[in-house]
């Protein structure tokens, strides 16, 4: 299993002079986790904050995601994995994963042509985003080499304890991606009142919550040094029984990014 840190930096919005700006100050303050996507148009931003920070390459993971429309057929996979390494600036990615199991996903042509990029160590570990467990069970079956994590949309407004069984079971970390649910937390009475009781925010009490997962790791998006700070101080935020169990209880159900 990848050891992810349990704060990475999410960086989907991030763009320009200003975006490489945070991912470089993200490491300088000490993120090791840098997540990007083609379908954020921003490769080519993070390649810069990466470049731009004294953080050697060799101490920071770096993810991206082939989009969608890019999985198959196999010569179509292969040049959109080699121009996602040519925006990024790199040689190779730590992971990559497919972002979403829709339109040219085809898992007996995607899955293989992604464990020949591992083979040839452009790319260290395949990674899968927004599956099912049952896609997930396929995935395992046909990649040959371990499944480096699975990123879904995890908050708690849309709990996943099914995908975290599974990642524990299977050994592999979950991403969870729009921690704050894109805000919502701070509406949320169960987190103010758990975020009242510790003297901090409901954006910390969320980042702390996921972060405790013993699979979880989350992405929050910041470009504020302070925000950034601030999330990367939540994971030392500790939260007690009484604390999860009114998480956990929530009875609230708001999904961001459907398919």
């Amino acid at each position: 299993m990848y050891d992810l840190p349990p704060v990475g930096l999410g960086t989907m919005g991030l763009d320009g002079p200003t975006g490489a700006d945070a991912v470089a100050t993200a490491l300088d303050l000490g993120y090791r986790h840098l997540d990007t996507a083609q379908i954020y148009d921003n490769e080519s931003v993070v390649g810069d904050g990466l470049a731009a920070s004294s953080v050697p390459r060799e101490d920071v993971l770096l993810a991206t995601k082939v989009w969608a429309d890019s999985l198959s057929p196999a010569t179509t996979l292969r040049e959109s994995v080699e121009a996602s390494l040519d925006r990024l600036g790199v040689d190779a990615v730590d992971l990559l994963y497919v972002h979403r199991p829709i339109e040219t996903y085809d898992p007996e042509v995607t899955l293989p042509v992604l464990d020949e990029f591992v083979d040839d160590g452009r790319v260290g570990a395949v990674g899968v985003s927004n599956f099912t467990v049952e896609e997930l069970d396929e995935v395992r079956e046909l990649l040959d080499s371990p499944l480096g994590a699975h990123q879904t949309e995890y908050h708690p407004l849309f709990q996943r304890p099914k995908l975290v069984e599974h990642a524990r079971e299977g050994g592999y970390p979950l991403v969870a991606y729009s921690p704050l649910a894109g805000g919502r937390v701070f509406d949320v009475p169960e987190l103010t009142d758990v975020a009242e009781k510790h003297d901090t925010t409901e954006a910390a009490v969320s980042i702390a919550w996921l972060a405790g997962l013993d699979v979880v790791v989350t992405i929050p998006k910041a470009s504020s040094r302070a925000h950034l700070e601030a999330n990367l101080a939540a994971a030392e935020l500790e939260l007690d029984d009484e604390d999860v169990a009114a998480i956990e209880a929530i009875d609230r159900e708001e999904e961001l990014f459907p398919e």
